[in-house]
């Protein structure tokens, strides 16, 4: 079958377009036929070898995609050959066949495309867990979106809008802050700018974020915590700034706040049955058009290349899909 293929763990430039062998479902997974897979910044980590979970070359990276159901493994119980799903993975999307646990895999709705399911498992996934079990939100609640015009940060936001909070974007440009108040957030502020925290705080009247949502990391982390108010809860999601950061815990004790963790994927593998609920019930919004998935480019299977420059130089607005059956 045709994959990208990593041959050796490092830089995307060392990918190429080649041959993997068809695979096999085995007990408890269902093998797709990927239709559209998509592009999330974990992706760089996985093939430089720098993510939690190591995949060892030759494989076909990529963690999200959307497609048809062509095997299913012994155990399988709830599909059929012929189911439009969606699926995440640790790697293997980014090829024509692919297979994954099934309880990782979810039904897609009739009137959702492959293109809109693909764009919305992992990151809409990772902001509903996120803030619905580890932050659990309430209407009325402010939350600081940082790098929020990216995969999961834009997730964020269209999340947040639907459950009743007011959201503070945070971006680095222009443009990108124009982005976010396109997706329905109530304001938007730079957050490598100097008066970063007094903006929060002329925008909160002084009060303070109740969610901090970071999958930056950085020098911004604390900057944001710092403005939290009693109470607050500051949800750690990733570190796309390249920097874990090191935060003096005598802030969260004065804040009275608490700094919660969100490591969707192993969430998913270890209580698929909620995981499995959280992603029907996105894609049942999306469906309603209460949430609405922003796909920033929809590459063909040959232009994988430029999906990974679009990873790494933070340009993404939104999701970066490809396109492998074209």
């Amino acid at each position: 079958m045709r994959a990208v293929v990593c041959s050796q763990l490092g830089a995307p430039d060392l990918l190429s377009l080649g041959e993997l062998p068809d695979p096999e479902p085995g007990p408890g997974q269902v093998t797709i036929e990927v239709e559209t897979a998509s592009f999330n910044f974990p992706d760089l980590l996985v093939i430089a070898g720098e993510y939690q979970f190591r995949s060892e070359p030759p494989f076909a990276p990529g963690a999200e995609a959307a497609g048809t159901i062509v095997a299913l493994g012994p155990g399988v119980t709830g599909f059929a050959v012929g189911d439009r799903v969606a699926a995440i993975g640790s790697s293997g999307a980014f090829a024509e066949r692919w297979s994954v646990d099934a309880a990782l895999a979810v039904s897609i709705p009739d009137g959702i495309s492959f293109e809109t399911a693909a764009a919305c498992t992992m990151t809409y996934g990772t902001s509903y867990h996120g803030l619905v079990q580890r932050a659990g939100i309430q209407p009325g609640e402010t939350m600081l979106v940082l790098g929020a015009a990216g995969g999961v940060g834009s997730a964020a936001i269209d999340i947040g809008k639907a459950l009743g909070a007011t959201v503070i974007a945070a971006a680095s440009t222009e443009e990108k802050r124009a982005f976010c108040l396109g997706l329905g957030a109530d304001h938007a502020i730079d957050y490598t700018d100097e008066g970063f925290r007094e903006s929060i705080a002329d925008l909160t009247d002084g009060r303070g974020v109740d969610v901090v949502y970071d999958p930056v990391g950085g020098p911004h982390s604390e900057a944001a915590l710092r403005s939290i108010a009693w109470g607050g809860r500051h949800l750690i999601v990733g570190f796309t700034a390249g920097e874990i950061p090191r935060i003096a815990l005598n802030i969260p004790l004065l804040k009275g706040a608490s700094l919660v963790g969100v490591f969707w994927g192993s969430f998913a593998a270890r209580d698929p049955q909620t995981n499995r609920s959280n992603a029907s019930r996105i894609l049942d919004m999306v469906e309603d058009g209460v949430l609405t998935p922003r796909i920033a480019a929809t590459l063909p299977f040959e232009a994988f290349s430029d999906g990974f420059a679009m990873l790494a130089s933070r340009s993404v607005m939104g999701k970066a899909l490809l396109s492998v059956r074209g």
